[in-house]
């Protein structure tokens, strides 16, 4: 059996599970980010399902859900329509939105690309 890109209902649904599970403060913030969810180009790895859905904008950087990975990330921008930087990180909604709240105290959650093993 072979991948499959996320249905927008699915994805819909993910979403919806972050939601239930942010603090009321996490949610305030959230709908003040959140965007109609849209498909992003990040070559080459979401060439094949299209681009990776795109969630929420804040400044130049964009929550994504990695569907080949199964989880949400971030990712800086340059240009709305495309993601600068494939992680894959297998986080859900309401943590990644954790994350952009809370100061940067130099601990980073984010894998990057995937590497040849050895």
């Amino acid at each position: 059996m072979g991948w499959t890109p996320i249905a927008l209902e699915e994805l819909e649904s993910l979403v919806d599970a972050g939601l239930r599970k942010m603090s009321p403060a996490e949610r305030i913030w959230w709908t003040s980010i959140r965007i109609v969810p849209q498909k992003w180009k990040l070559s080459p790895w979401g060439n094949e399902g299209g681009g990776f859905w795109v969630v929420a904008v804040v400044g130049n950087s964009c929550v994504y859900y990695n569907d080949i990975e199964d989880g949400f990330n971030v990712s800086r921008f340059q240009t709305p329509g495309h993601i600068n930087n494939y992680f894959c990180n297998h986080a859900e909604l309401q943590l990644v939105i954790r994350q952009l709240m809370t100061p940067n105290d130099g601990i980073r959650m984010d894998a990057g690309p995937p590497e040849a093993l050895p």
